[in-house]
């Protein structure tokens, strides 16, 4: 028999001592237990992956006794791994992971399988050596890309731009499915709303402002005869890099028509007052995944519900005029 705040034995039932006099049941004291969510990110310093760990805290706390261990791997997949072996061996009680590279799937989810912890992908889905996704949490990519490419095809379209004195800058990592998802999308619902499409012109990246804006550079230097650029990405850093690239290179903002995705960058202009090529861009919120993350593994952890297999975040789209109403603030 342990005593004080452990377990008793009462007949064929246990039963938790608590202070003040308090006994739970062996099942509500199972139900609220310490619990620890390991949240592996990539590039855990960007703005949206900032959010995304803000909101899993939030939820931590207003689920109570949770605590959540945030690790930024960057763009490392050996990194992840060895985050994983941390996290396993730490006995943590569910992960949630970004992963940097969607190759290591297979074996990420047979490392939380062998450990018994639940786990979700978050943000980029990933599946095992089998082809089984593991449960997902965060957007559809496809039908973001479609409303991004739906905006912008709006704006060319009054804009009354033409499809031989326009190009289409597309910034994103090639190599992500999750990426090429969101560029499926976003020249679906351009065509959709433009009735036609100018040549795209795909601008690999690491999804960074930087080397969008590097690699955007490039290709501006090389088509000088185009005034007119409609820029979309993967996310916000890819087109605000594009456009910050459009800029520097002598592109008026009146011959930019950018689309962001995410907003927690495309705002700054907004908010500073300032003109630019973004025009427009989806919202997304890192808080609503994080938290979203962190509720379906502790639902799952506390009252044995099976993890969804989709949880999927809302999205909107925002402009200079009504991003405010929507956000609140920009970070």
């Amino acid at each position: 028999m342990r005593t004080g705040t452990g377990l008793v034995a009462a007949g064929c039932a246990a039963v938790a001592m608590v202070a003040g006099g308090f006994v739970l049941s062996a099942a509500r004291a199972a139900e609220t237990k310490p619990l620890t969510i390991a949240y592996i990110q990539k590039q855990g310093d960007q703005q949206y992956f900032v959010d995304e760990a803000q909101g899993a805290r939030a939820e931590a706390k207003a689920l109570g006794n949770v605590r959540v261990n945030v690790v930024n791997v960057q763009m490392d997949a050996n990194a992840a791994i060895s985050a994983m072996n941390v996290m396993v061996g730490q006995k943590v009680d569910g992960i949630a992971i970004v992963v940097p590279d969607q190759q290591i799937g297979p074996q990420v989810i047979d490392m939380a399988s062998q450990a018994h912890i639940p786990l979700v992908s978050s943000d980029d889905p990933i599946k095992s050596g089998t082809g089984q996704a593991a449960p997902f949490v965060g957007f559809d990519g496809y039908q973001m890309g479609y409303k991004v490419g739906e905006a912008a095809g709006k704006l060319y379209k009054s804009a009354g731009w033409t499809p031989d004195t326009t190009r289409v800058a597309a910034a994103y990592e090639q190599q992500l499915s999750v990426c090429q998802d969101r560029e499926n999308g976003e020249e679906a619902g351009f065509k959709a709303a433009a009735g036609t499409i100018p040549k795209i012109i795909k601008i690999g990246t690491d999804n960074s402002v930087v080397d969008a804006q590097n690699r955007t550079g490039a290709v501006v230097t090389a088509n000088p005869q185009i005034k007119h650029w409609v820029v979309w990405g993967c996310n916000d850093e890819n087109e605000t890099g594009a456009v910050t690239a459009l800029s520097n290179a002598g592109i008026q903002p009146s011959g930019v028509i950018g689309v962001g995705l995410g907003a927690y960058l495309t705002c700054k202009d907004w908010q500073a007052g300032q003109e630019s090529g973004n025009k427009a861009a989806l919202y997304i919120s890192g808080q609503d995944v994080g938290s979203a993350a962190v509720r379906v593994l502790v639902d799952t952890i506390r009252n044995h519900t099976p993890l969804p297999a989709k949880t999927i975040a809302k999205t909107t789209i925002v402009t200079p005029t009504t991003w405010r109403s929507v956000m609140g603030s920009c970070s």
